[in-house]
């Protein structure tokens, strides 16, 4: 295969899940599963998730500045694995429970949906950023991983560090 085969190749599929995913997710948001337990206990840890992805980001760009390749591309696989294993938890809290209502009243509610509306919306647009990123990295294609990480990273840090923010400012309502 020529390497613009794959990158064909890997563009379809980056524009499938790009689309797919946020489709899917906000059809499961509609989806109850009848009779199976509140899964309550879930915020916590996916929040948590989110954490150690904004955490262990932030240590990928410091492993990669510092020339150490290897180290940085296992941390950045581990903070894929760590959103879709996110975007698991996420989907199976929506699937048992009603949705939450925020609480608060003044400026914090209107912070709060700031931050809310932005998490939401950057979470949709980086599927693709990261897509392509993660592609261009496997692909050996290292130049123009750098050049589109520089867009992805702050991007998919915000969308972590925001999730977090989000899930404190609702915790106090569940």
């Amino acid at each position: 295969m020529t390497r613009e085969s794959i990158k064909k190749k890997y563009t379809v599929w980056i524009w499938i899940l790009s689309i797919a995913i946020p489709v899917v997710v906000a059809i499961l948001f509609s989806v109850k599963i009848p009779g199976v337990e509140r899964l309550g206990f879930l915020p916590p840890i996916y929040a948590s998730i989110n954490a150690l992805t904004a955490v262990l980001l932030v240590v990928a760009l410091i492993q990669i500045r510092k020339g150490n390749r290897k180290a940085h591309e296992r941390i950045m696989k581990l903070c894929i694995l760590l959103s879709a294993l996110f975007l698991l938890m996420y989907v199976a809290y929506h699937m048992t429970s009603d949705s939450t209502a925020y609480g608060g009243e003044g400026i914090l509610r209107y912070i709060y949906f700031v931050i809310l509306l932005s998490h939401i919306f950057l979470s949709i647009v980086v599927i693709p950023f990261v897509l392509i990123t993660f592609v261009r990295a496997l692909n050996g294609n290292f130049e123009m991983h750098k050049k589109i990480a520089r867009f992805t990273f702050p991007i998919w840090l915000y969308v972590a560090v925001s999730g977090v923010i989000v899930y404190l400012m609702i915790s106090p309502y569940y």
